[in-house]
């Protein structure tokens, strides 16, 4: 953008400070299990908000699952860890950002084994379950 020659926002002693635009960033919830799904599912952010890349490793005795979350998040949300309990399995979960548009792309490696295994494992959990 330029400046008009005598305009009050613009002149040779003040510095012209741009408006933030939105990211762009892909999004998905938890329990996805392809990196794929959330490729598919790029949305506007808040102004503000930066793009979160969420990996959260599950537990079950020997058994272990890899699950991801996409999204828009508040930039307080960045590099944080955590646990959570779901479905029996427990998560520790690690949140990276990024601030550039569709940054917050997933890496495509060993994606169907991850999605083969979540699959089994949840459907084997949700009928183990309802069995109790």
């Amino acid at each position: 953008m330029g400046c008009a020659s005598g305009s009050i926002d613009c002149d040779s002693n003040s510095l012209y400070i741009e408006t933030p635009s939105p990211l762009f960033c892909y999004t998905c919830v938890f329990p996805v299990v392809s990196p794929g799904d959330c490729i598919r599912f790029p949305v506007k952010c808040p102004v503000g908000q930066l793009c979160l890349s969420s990996r959260a490793v599950g537990r079950r005795g020997d058994f272990k699952v890899e699950v991801m979350e996409r999204s828009c998040v508040a930039a307080s949300m960045c590099g944080q860890t955590g646990h959570k309990h779901v479905m029996g399995l427990n998560f520790t979960f690690y949140n990276t950002c990024c601030n550039t548009n569709l940054c917050n792309s997933a890496p495509t490696s060993s994606a169907n084994y991850w999605r083969a295994s979540a699959i089994t494992l949840l459907l084997g959990l949700s009928v183990g379950n309802a069995a109790l």
